[in-house]
C-alpha cells in the first residue's frame, strides 16, 4: 500500500483554500484542507499520491503476484520433497514397521516405554531396525542412521553408525540385565506358580502391544498358544529351580508334591 500521508489529514498539503483577505489568512488559522481541496477532482491526486482506484488496482495486482509467488514456492517445495524422496533407498521407502505411530511424538513413546520397560524409545526403534536390516555381513548401520526419520515416525534426527551401534548395544545390555533379574525372581522361590503366571500375563501383554505397534498381526489363537507355552515353561523353571535349591514343589493343579531330584 501507499505509505504517503492521507491528503485528508495532511496539515502540510498545498491545497489550503484561498481567501481575499491576506491579513485574515495570516491571523486566522485556515481550515484543514479537505480531500477535494487537496486533490482537486476525484480523478486527480496530489503530487506523490495515488488515487484510491489505482491503489486498489495496485494492491490487487500485488496480492495476485504474491499468490503466484506462493504457488511457485509451493511447487518448488513439492518438487524438492519428491527429489529427496527419490534419493531414499527403495528398501527404506517400503519399510512398513511403526506405521501405526504416524504423528506420535518421541516424548510420549518414551514415557510409555519407561513406565513399563527398561528400554527407551530410541533403543526400541534401533534394535528393531538392526534386526530388520541385518545382512550376511552384518547390520547396515549407516543406512539405518541416515534414514532414521524415514524409517521411524517418532524419530526426527539422523544418527551416525556409531550412535546406532551404541543404541543397539544398550538395548541388548538392558534385556540381559532384565532377564537375569526376572529369572532370579522366578528361581528364588519368592513367587508361587500362580504369581509367576500372573506376572507373565502382564509382561506378555506389554510385549504383544509393542509387536502390534511394529506391525505384527497377532491372531487370537496364536496369542493363547504362546501364553500357554510360556506358562508351561515357567512352571518347569520353578520346578527345576526348586530341585536346585533342594525344596519340594507342589503342583498348583493337582496338589502333587514333587520331591527334589537326587543328584
Amino acid at each position: 500500500m501507499n505509505d504517503s500521508t492521507d491528503p485528508a489529514t495532511d496539515e502540510g498539503s498545498d491545497g489550503a483554500p484561498e481567501t481575499a483577505d491576506a491579513t485574515a489568512e495570516a491571523s486566522e488559522p485556515a481550515d484543514e484542507p479537505s480531500a477535494a481541496d487537496a486533490g482537486g477532482t476525484d480523478d486527480e491526486a496530489p503530487d506523490g499520491e495515488v488515487p484510491d482506484g489505482e491503489a486498489a488496482d495496485d494492491e490487487a495486482a500485488e496480492h495476485a503476484a504474491g499468490d503466484d509467488t506462493e504457488g511457485a514456492a509451493s511447487d518448488d517445495d513439492a518438487g524438492s520433497a519428491d527429489a529427496e524422496r527419490e534419493q531414499v533407498p527403495p528398501e527404506v521407502r517400503k519399510y512398513e514397521r511403526f506405521k501405526k505411530m504416524d504423528g506420535a511424538r518421541y516424548e510420549r513413546v518414551n514415557e510409555f516405554l519407561r513406565d513399563r520397560t527398561y528400554i527407551t524409545a530410541r533403543e526400541w526403534a534401533i534394535a528393531r531396525l538392526c534386526a530388520d536390516f541385518r545382512t550376511e555381513t552384518g547390520v547396515e548401520m549407516t543406512k539405518i542412521g541416515e534414514n532414521l526419520p524415514e524409517l521411524v515416525p517418532f524419530m526426527t534426527d539422523t544418527y551416525t553408525p556409531q550412535a546406532v551401534n551404541q543404541a543397539r548395544y544398550s538395548f541388548e545390555e538392558k534385556v540381559t540385565k532384565a532377564g537375569a533379574t526376572f529369572l532370579y525372581g522366578a528361581m528364588s522361590g519368592f513367587f508361587t506358580a500362580e504369581d509367576l503366571d500372573e506376572m507373565m500375563y502382564e509382561v506378555t501383554e506389554v510385549a504383544k502391544f509393542l509387536l502390534e505397534v511394529e506391525g505384527v498381526d497377532l491372531a487370537v489363537a496364536d496369542e493363547l498358544e504362546a501364553e500357554d507355552r510360556i506358562s508351561e515353561v515357567m512352571r518347569e523353571v520353578r520346578a527345576s529351580s526348586a530341585d536346585l535349591r533342594g525344596e519340594e514343589v507342589r503342583c498348583p493343579e493337582c496338589g502333587h508334591v514333587h520331591e527334589p531330584t537326587e543328584e
